[in-house]
């Protein structure tokens, strides 16, 4: 286990070099080219972080705390700013215990996303990772609209070896859900996953149907935890953010899988949306391969993204 772990935090310290050299490059110049802790010291801070996709809201509360704890520990090199910016920023992504308690009960986990932000896949490396850790895991191919989703799906069921119980393309997702319902119950299944739709772009729609897979799962699986995750491409950086916002407004929204995370210099956006929205970020993607989608820890994610070694 101690291997994995080790393993995984070189993938992510890899996988965030583009976000670190964004940031943190940037970061280190500026306390090693300033000898004083003035205005323009910490506007370029700012214009950093900002850069680096952590957003206005989260940058000035950084901004703020490192002030105040400057003046409060009456700090005058720059040099010793770096710990203090670094804890301000765990600060911020600090939610408390970041539960998966779905793991440890009868539920059910609706995920959503619009096309393209590597929704299905995630949906399938979670499968293959319950299943690898001993769950009786069902998929629910309730992501009827999308051209190919529900083979894509099928693929990856086959993959983790994991039932999917699914319809013809177009049929309505409710019914969908319906059945994977009952198939968990009957089956006696850990952890029910269904992908389902995600189409911002006609939010009616898309709340009617997650109001009606909600009344289903509520009407004929009451007892069954419950955990709705929005997947989001971490290459979008602020879209990500205000996505979130949107799936907010129609789903209750338990958690987020941030995705692609390898590819881009925008990794400080999962710093905005825990600090922003108070949702957990709670899976991050760093690669194609099923272990390559971790639950997210936030002290983590930093020591990564400013290439602290870990203890």
């Amino acid at each position: 286990m101690e291997e994995r772990k080790k393993g995984f935090f070189g993938r992510l310290v890899e996988g965030l070099s583009k976000t670190r050299n964004n940031i943190v490059s940037g970061i280190d110049n500026i306390f090693n080219g300033f000898s004083a802790i003035d205005d323009d010291f910490y506007e370029e801070i700012e214009e950093t972080l900002i850069m680096g996709d952590l957003g206005i809201q989260t940058t000035t509360s950084i901004i703020e705390h490192l002030r105040q704890t400057v003046k409060e520990q009456h700090i005058k090199e720059p040099s010793e700013c770096k710990q203090i910016l670094i804890d301000s920023i765990k600060k911020q992504m600090d939610l408390g215990e970041n539960a998966y308690e779905f793991e440890n009960r009868k539920s059910v986990v609706l995920v959503i996303g619009v096309n393209g932000v590597g929704k299905t896949t995630s949906v399938g490396k979670l499968a293959g990772q319950l299943k690898d850790s001993g769950h009786k895991v069902i998929l629910g191919a309730a992501d009827t609209f999308r051209a190919g989703a529900i083979e894509q799906l099928t693929e990856w069921a086959n993959r983790a070896g994991v039932d999917i119980i699914s319809q013809q393309e177009g049929s309505d997702p409710a019914a969908v859900v319906y059945d994977a319902v009952n198939a968990a119950k009957s089956r006696k299944a850990d952890v029910l996953i269904c992908d389902t739709a995600g189409r911002l772009h006609n939010k009616k729609n898309l709340m009617e149907e997650l109001k009606k897979i909600d009344r289903i799962i509520e009407r004929e699986y009451p007892e069954a935890y419950r955990e709705n995750l929005v997947v989001l491409d971490g290459t979008t950086g602020q879209n990500a953010l205000s996505q979130a916002r949107q799936f907010m407004e129609v789903a209750h929204v338990t958690g987020i899988i941030l995705t692609k995370l390898d590819g881009t210099a925008k990794g400080g956006i999962a710093v905005a949306i825990q600090s922003e929205l108070g949702i957990p970020v709670k899976y991050i993607g760093i690669g194609e391969k099923i272990d390559d989608l971790q639950k997210f820890h936030a002290e983590e994610f930093v020591n990564a993204l400013f290439d602290v070694k870990e203890e």
